[in-house]
Formats: C-alpha cells, structure tokens, sequence
C-alpha cells in the first residue's frame, strides 16, 4: 500500500512538472513570440523570412513597399538607419502597404513604388502578417523558436558590413551585358498589357491606405524606380504613369531619384543590375536624408 501511494505521489509530481514546463513555455511564447509565423515547409521562402523579420523586430523608421524592382534595392545597401525593404518579389505594393497598415504600431516613413500596380495584393501574406491575425502561441513553443531561430539566422547583413565591398562594386565601369533579346521581349509584353482597370483598383486603394497611415501619424510617399528607355516609352509604364499622376499630382507626395541614369544597367531592361541597385539607394539615401534635414521629397 505504501509502495502504491509513492507511485501516485511520484505520477503526481511528474504531472505538476510537465504542467509547469507547459506554462513556462506558454508564457516565453506570449511574451517573445506574439505574433511569430512558423516557417513553412520551404523554410527558405524570402517572403515568409522577410515579413516575419518585420513584425517580430522594432518598428523601423523608413520602409519600402514595391514589386520586384524594389525587392533588388536590398536593406544592405542603405545607409539609412533603421530602413526595411518590404518590396515582394513578383508582389503588388499594395500587400505590403497593407500589412504594414495594419500593424498597431508604424514606421515614421513609408515609400511606395508604383511602377508595377497591375497584380492584385496577396490576400493570405495580408491575413497571415497582420496584427489582427497574430495568434497566441501558447501550446506551441516549439514552433515559436524554430521561427525566431529562422527569423535571427536570415537577418540581412549590416551596411556597415558590406561599405567595402559596395564601394568595390561602384568603382567598377557599368555592364556591357548585351541585354537586347530580353529587352525586346519585356517591351513586347509591356506594349500588349493593358493595365488600367487593375492599376486603377490599385491606386485607390494606395489612397485609401496612405489617407489612414497619415492619420495615424505615418507619412507615406511615392517613388518610380528608372527602367530602361523602351520600357519608360511602353504602353503599360504610359498608361501606369498617368494614372498615378492623376491621382498623386502634388509633388510633395514624391520621393525624387536623383542618379546618373547612364550609370545604369538592367539586364532585362527592367530590373536593375547590382551596381545600378547599389547607385539608386544611394540616392534614395540623399533623398531620405533631405526629408530628416526639412528639405523638399522633389
């Protein structure tokens, strides 16, 4: 009989450990993992990693939203304290712009890239990363850590980190990369694209969404990355450009690019080569810096 009751009081204190481990662990995620998204299977997805950076580090003071164009400006070659790029890779600036929006707490500055606003926002990246659908992760620690772990092993290197080897890359002439073949092909694409129905939706909502962040003490402004000429002379850059204007025509709204455009490469006539990345966010690092001393976006 006693050896029975010290199995119960063993089982019992065996029961109390677990549940108090369960509770601690319940509690570390709550405090250091609200809001963290487990990883998906593809752990190295650039999207999953970059978005869950964003919610679960310090509000930054300067973000960029964008399509892939943006996505090639990356955070490294900013001198810029505090600036995360949040441009998706084959993404509409409009997802970005409303995760962001719908964090409880905002950068200072957020810029939007309007050349490509024919895609629609990602609606499951916007219910997955916004605040609204953080879930408590109390019966899932486990899951919590793999996220942070992958969340700290992906962070991108400093600026301060790669100055050497930025400041190698601009000393080196511009590409000679005969890009014709590709070029051709993007104009052909941009000149049989009608984008006006979905750019249309697209900047609504940027105006929707710019008018609720500066309410809420953000301010948010535009940018037009440099493509190559035939690109710039496209039916779907024309008719984009237009639409944007009309909507956004004070030119306090716009973050201007102040670079030398025959440094500037891109190997398929859209998308800048690293070099031509690195020389226009150092101009968006000139413009950000007038915005900080007072002066004129353009």
């Amino acid at each position: 009989m006693q050896k029975q009751q010290g199995s119960w009081a063993w089982l019992a204190r065996c029961g109390m450990s677990a549940a108090l481990i369960l509770a601690a662990c319940g509690l570390a995620t709550a405090h250091f993992g609200r809001g963290l998204q487990m990883p998906a299977t593809t752990a190295r997805d650039g999207t999953l990693v970059t978005l869950n950076r964003y919610i679960n580090n310090p509000v930054p003071d300067v973000v960029l939203v964008g399509s892939s164009l943006t996505f090639r400006l990356r955070e490294e070659y900013f001198a810029t304290p505090g600036l995360r790029n949040l441009a998706l890779a084959g993404g509409s600036p409009v997802t970005g712009l409303t995760i962001v929006a719908n964090q409880r707490r905002l950068p200072k500055l957020i810029v939007v890239e309007t050349n490509v606003l024919s895609r629609k926002p990602d609606t499951a990246l916007i219910e997955r990363f916004s605040a609204t659908s953080h879930q408590e992760l109390f019966f899932r620690p486990v899951r919590a850590a793999i996220a942070a772990y992958e969340n700290f092993s992906h962070a991108p290197a400093t600026h301060e980190q790669v100055a050497a080897s930025l400041r190698r890359v601009i000393a080196q002439p511009p590409s000679n990369f005969d890009n014709r073949i590709y070029l051709a092909r993007a104009v052909q694409e941009r000149e049989t694209e009608d984008p006006t129905a979905a750019a249309m939706a697209s900047v609504a909502e940027i105006a929707r969404l710019s008018r609720a962040l500066e309410q809420r003490g953000a301010r948010v402004l535009l940018m037009e990355l440099p493509c190559e000429g035939p690109i710039e002379a496209a039916r779907y850059t024309r008719i984009t450009r237009e639409i944007v204007r009309k909507a956004f025509p004070d030119a306090r709204q716009w973050l201007s690019i102040d670079v030398d455009r025959t440094e500037l490469r891109w190997a398929d006539g859209v998308h800048l080569d690293e070099r031509s990345a690195i020389l226009v966010s150092q101009a968006l690092d000139g413009s950000l810096g007038k915005l900080e001393s007072g002066g004129a976006s353009r």
